[in-house]
């Protein structure tokens, strides 16, 4: 059997968004440092990502296919599993008061920078044990127990998010997004150096 695409893919959506998550991050200390604001437009389009990919393609995809197929071949990750679907359920309430924070911040000023910067900071922590718990035991577990059969379900769906960030083909309308998103991250490695 050819091994499923769907690990991989999961694992490169997830390092796709860490990227992001880590660009914010620099973003945020850069402009800390030198005591200005940072490119609110940029910071707008990598939450706007997050909410487009992370959120409404791929953990749908996870909690809707993923979780519950593994829930019926490994019913001991039963908890495990209710707890990151319920993390998935966090997400978009989480992504919405970010944007009210950066809003805030933007149109009424300094005053509003440490919630934004708070926020962000518990976001990104927030999201990166969700991913390794995904990578460290979901994962592991499905290509233990899944069949061919299960892999063919899931690599189709898994194969169809359009997330160029994670190296998929992009759909034609998110052509711009991607395109500023690239120079943002470009900018941001440019920070690290």
């Amino acid at each position: 059997m050819q091994a499923p695409a769907t690990p991989s893919i999961i694992r490169r959506e997830h390092e796709a968004l860490r990227a992001v998550l880590r660009c914010m991050t620099r973003m945020m200390r850069e402009a800390r440092h030198h005591r200005h604001v940072p490119d609110f437009g940029a910071l707008r389009a990598m939450l706007f990502y997050i909410s487009e990919f992370p959120e409404r393609r791929h953990h749908v995809r996870e909690s809707a296919m993923l979780f519950p197929r593994l829930r019926t071949v490994a019913p001991e990750a039963g908890a495990l599993l209710d707890r990151l679907h319920q993390e998935h359920g966090q997400g978009e309430r989480r992504l919405r008061d970010l944007e009210h924070l950066l809003n805030a911040w933007e149109l009424l000023g300094e005053s509003r920078r440490a919630a934004f910067e708070l926020a962000l900071e518990r976001h990104t922590t927030f999201y990166l044990a969700h991913m390794q718990a995904e990578e460290t035991e979901v994962l592991p577990l499905a290509e233990r127990c899944f069949q061919a059969a299960d892999w063919i379900v899931l690599d189709r769906a898994f194969g169809s998010h359009g997330d160029a960030l994670a190296e998929h083909s992009p759909d034609a309308e998110f052509e711009a997004l991607f395109h500023r998103l690239r120079q943002v991250m470009r900018v941001g490695e440019s920070l690290r150096a």
